[in-house]
């Protein structure tokens, strides 16, 4: 098993990175958390998970350990591969899906791709008790953002959509200033969109 991975990020993409270990290049799937914290050409250390079948061997990378272990978590549930657990992890936060699991917000799991009701209940009963280690909310903030929309908020959002276009996080913080008052994702990557295009 390879516990991790240390290297130069050789390219970028919407959910893979190619990561250049002293010449040898890693493809390695990861969440959009993950891909929005590399650089290309910069180095990155990556903890990973080999997913092993009979037609295919693929790698699966998280920037912390905290992701990983929540991968883990997520994979040993029926029903739940990597490729699913992935999405997961793209869609939400490790500390918000845990908060959500431990006080049984199914509202907010069945928002997740892949998850269905039956799905949610499953995730609930059988994690409930495990997720200490990522302990996220308390009770009160949890109530208030149950109803908002997966990727915590609008900007936030946009600011992952934004990332997986390939533009880098000082460039898109600097595009997202002042788009508070978008009431949608997709109004503010139009309007970071036209800042950048002007640079």
């Amino acid at each position: 098993m390879i516990g991790f991975l240390r290297g130069t990020v050789a390219s970028l993409k919407t959910d893979t990175c190619l990561l250049d270990v002293h010449g040898v290049g890693y493809r390695v799937s990861i969440s959009d958390a993950t891909r929005r914290e590399l650089v290309q050409g910069k180095e990155a250390q990556l903890y990973t998970y080999l997913s092993v079948r009979e037609d295919a061997l693929q790698l699966y990378g998280f920037r912390t350990e905290q992701e990983y272990d929540m991968f883990l978590v997520l994979i040993g549930i029926s029903g739940i591969g990597p490729k699913v657990a992935l999405g997961i992890l793209s869609s939400i936060t490790v500390s918000r899906l845990a908060t959500a699991i431990t006080n049984q917000q199914t509202s907010v799991l069945t928002k997740l791709p892949g998850i269905g009701k039956k799905s949610a209940e499953r995730l609930i009963l059988e994690l409930k008790d495990k997720l200490a280690f990522a302990a996220g909310p308390g009770d009160e903030e949890l109530a208030l953002m149950a109803d908002a929309p997966v990727g915590d908020t609008v900007l936030e959002e946009a600011s992952a959509a934004l990332a997986a276009l390939g533009f880098a996080q000082n460039e898109i913080a600097i595009a997202l200033r002042g788009l508070e008052s978008c009431q949608t994702s997709e109004e503010a990557i139009k309007m970071a969109l036209k800042k950048l295009s002007r640079k």
